[in-house]
């Protein structure tokens, strides 16, 4: 096995989180509620939104790698929570297709978002371990 990315978190005041992936800095903040200022998005809200772009590229690399139009193309995701489990139950996606998409088409964008490598992780989870030093 191999180390593939590693992820370096850094805490720069309040409840403002960063995360330096490769040359780039994401910051995160709480929710006023859960005492942060609001100043970026919550951690959470990161987590869902990797999910719907990594959705998003593989149906706009299905359309590109057959040179259909992406113009009108769009995509929302709807997540659907348990409110005794504090929890996501379902998450549904909501593609819009371009004016004229091909019919033959529909089922194999659709198979592309399936592949979503953010989604197969959720459905294979790794192996979570924290380690002290």
């Amino acid at each position: 096995m191999t180390i593939m990315e590693s992820i370096q978190v850094e805490f720069p005041g309040g409840k403002c989180i960063e995360a330096k992936v490769g040359a780039y800095t994401i910051q995160t903040d709480q929710p006023t509620k859960y005492g942060g200022e609001a100043s970026a998005p919550a951690p959470f809200d990161l987590f869902l939104a990797s999910l719907a772009t990594c959705a998003g590229i593989y149906a706009w690399n299905f359309c590109e790698s057959r040179k259909l139009s992406t113009q009108g193309l769009g995509l929302r995701m709807e997540c659907i929570d348990d409110e005794k489990k504090k929890m996501i139950v379902q998450i549904k996606f909501h593609l819009s297709l371009p004016e004229g998409y091909p019919e033959k088409y529909r089922s194999g964008i659709v198979r592309a978002m399936e592949l979503c490598a953010v989604k197969r992780h959720m459905q294979d989870t790794p192996e979570f371990t924290i380690e002290v030093t």
